[in-house]
C-alpha cells in the first residue's frame, strides 16, 4: 500500500510546527458519477491524531464537510530533538493509516 501520510515537523526551540497532507478521496455520498449515473458512495476520514512522545497533541474529527487529501497544520510546544512524534488516521469503512518519526 502506498503511504497516505505526508508529514513535516520542523522545531524552533520547545515549539514545533506540523503541516501534514493525508492522501485520501474524501467522498461526501452525495456525488454522482458521471459514466454511470450511481451515487458514489460515502467515504471519509473520521479521525486524525497526532501525538508526540504517546502524548495527543492534536486530534481533529472530520465529516463529509472536509476536502479532498486535508490539509492540517498546526504548533505545539515541547518538542525535542529525539522526541517520537506519530501522525494515524481512520476511515469511516475501518481504513487506516499510521507514521511515525522522530524528531530532528
Amino acid at each position: 500500500m502506498e503511504p497516505t501520510i505526508k508529514v513535516r515537523v520542523a522545531r524552533d526551540g520547545e515549539w514545533a510546527a506540523v503541516k501534514s497532507l493525508i492522501l485520501h478521496p474524501m467522498e461526501t455520498g452525495l456525488r454522482k458519477d458521471p459514466e454511470t449515473g450511481a451515487t458514489v458512495p460515502r467515504h471519509h476520514i473520521t479521525r486524525i491524531a497526532y501525538t508526540h512522545n504517546g502524548r495527543p497533541v492534536m486530534v481533529a474529527h472530520c465529516s463529509t464537510a472536509v476536502a479532498k487529501n486535508p490539509w492540517l497544520t498546526f504548533s505545539f510546544r515541547g518538542a525535542r530533538a529525539g522526541d517520537r512524534f506519530a501522525v494515524e488516521w481512520i476511515d469511516n469503512l475501518g481504513g487506516t493509516d499510521s507514521l511515525e518519526l522522530v524528531l530532528d
